[in-house]
């Protein structure tokens, strides 16, 4: 279909991702240490590879309303909609104006999650027992190992692993891992940090790119909750989701509640580390990821997701209709339709962590049902 490529193609030009992301996180920190963490740093963004203007009118040129299927045709014109909102959001970075395109984006904080959030933080204990690390050319070297163990059973895997200057987070962008050159990584993150952004970001896009919808590789509209909340749940059925990570993920929704609550980076820095005891270079980490362009809210997404999920396979959700590419909970019966007619093939691979130990005895207990508390399974605080 002619409209659902040009959608894929004119969302890889605009790059949401890669456009959020600070070029000079590293620099920012060193000086943030000089001030004795007391001034607000400054986060640059990288220019704009595209014009905004051209890429809205490549958007409203797409004749949508030409598509007779009304499934495809909702699916299609949201998903433009969700392009366009991108733009703007973009053209509005470090104005006041952001935030709001963000919540469009993302949607916001409900109090339900911000309870979990703050039951979670209060429940489980805070730690910051001395661990290994690894360098990010050591993470690169796993990363490559764990993409070709993929290869070695489908020989068409692509292996794309970028060690960059330029991005401050690790992330995976339409199918690429980048990983940034001042990373550092505990060594027992490592396995599930791969299960995550391999395992379940760059799979699920190879998935969507042997579907017949090419939406499905760079996303359909609103895929990012489900996605991140199915990548935290493979560290989960691999052992991986510890409580620090736990911690880590309930912190991110109440520092985004803060920023929509009016405070800044530096409130937002203090009250992580005095209320919550996160510790310094996490809360920096947690605070810029909640501020950068002027105010983002994606962050509550990964709590937000995994509660969805845990209801989703309470329910009886099938796990592999979630594999098929990027989508969101709200699409599967239109995908398990698509699936039932073969208009769709089952995912072309198979996620390394469904094979993990215990993988399977812990998806038993997901569908068993569970809360998000109860992915804690260490003493809970007196």
């Amino acid at each position: 279909m002619d409209i659902d490529a040009r959608l894929a193609e004119i969302e890889r030009s605009v790059d949401l991702l890669l456009n959020l992301t600070p070029v000079n996180a590293a620099e920012a920190w060193a000086d943030f240490e000089l001030s004795d963490f007391r001034s607000v740093p400054t986060l640059r963004l990288r220019p704009l590879g595209f014009e905004p203007d051209l890429a809205r009118r490549d958007l409203y040129n797409l004749e949508i309303e030409k598509v007779a299927d009304p499934a495809l045709h909702t699916l299609l014109r949201t998903k433009r909609d969700e392009i366009a909102r991108q733009i703007t959001a973009l053209e509005d970075r470090d104005t006041s104006r952001f935030v709001h395109g963000s919540l469009q984006l993302y949607g916001g904080i409900s109090p339900s999650l911000r309870s979990a959030a703050e039951d979670l933080l209060a429940a489980i204990p805070a730690q910051s027992p001395p661990a290994p690390s690894v360098t990010a050319g050591a993470f690169a070297e796993a990363a490559y190992a764990e993409m070709n163990r993929y290869r070695a059973d489908h020989p068409d895997f692509p292996v794309h692993v970028d060690v960059r200057d330029d991005v401050s987070e690790l992330m995976v962008s339409f199918g690429r891992l980048l990983i940034p050159e001042s990373a550092v990584f505990r060594s027992d993150r490592v396995a599930p940090l791969l299960h995550h952004e391999v395992g379940t970001h760059v799979v699920t896009y190879q998935n969507g790119s042997r579907q017949p919808l090419q939406l499905l590789t760079i996303g359909l509209p609103g895929y990012d909750e489900t996605q991140e909340g199915l990548a935290v749940l493979a560290e989960y059925l691999t052992g991986g989701l510890d409580p620090r990570r736990l911690r880590v993920l309930a912190a991110r929704v109440v520092a985004v509640g803060d920023m929509l609550d009016g405070a800044g980076f530096l409130d937002i820095f203090d009250d992580l580390q005095s209320r919550y005891e996160i510790p310094r270079r996490t809360a920096w980490i947690i605070a810029i990821r909640v501020v950068v362009a002027g105010g983002s809210v994606k962050d509550a997404i990964y709590l937000r997701g995994v509660s969805r999920l845990l209801e989703a396979f309470a329910a009886g959700v099938s796990l592999d209709a979630l594999l098929v590419g990027k989508l969101a909970l709200d699409h599967l019966p239109l995908i398990q339709d698509l699936l039932d007619r073969e208009v769709l093939q089952p995912p072309w691979i198979r996620p390394r962590w469904l094979d993990a130990p215990d993988a399977g005895q812990r998806l038993d207990r997901l569908r068993a049902g569970l809360t998000v508390m109860d992915l804690y399974e260490g003493e809970a605080t007196p």
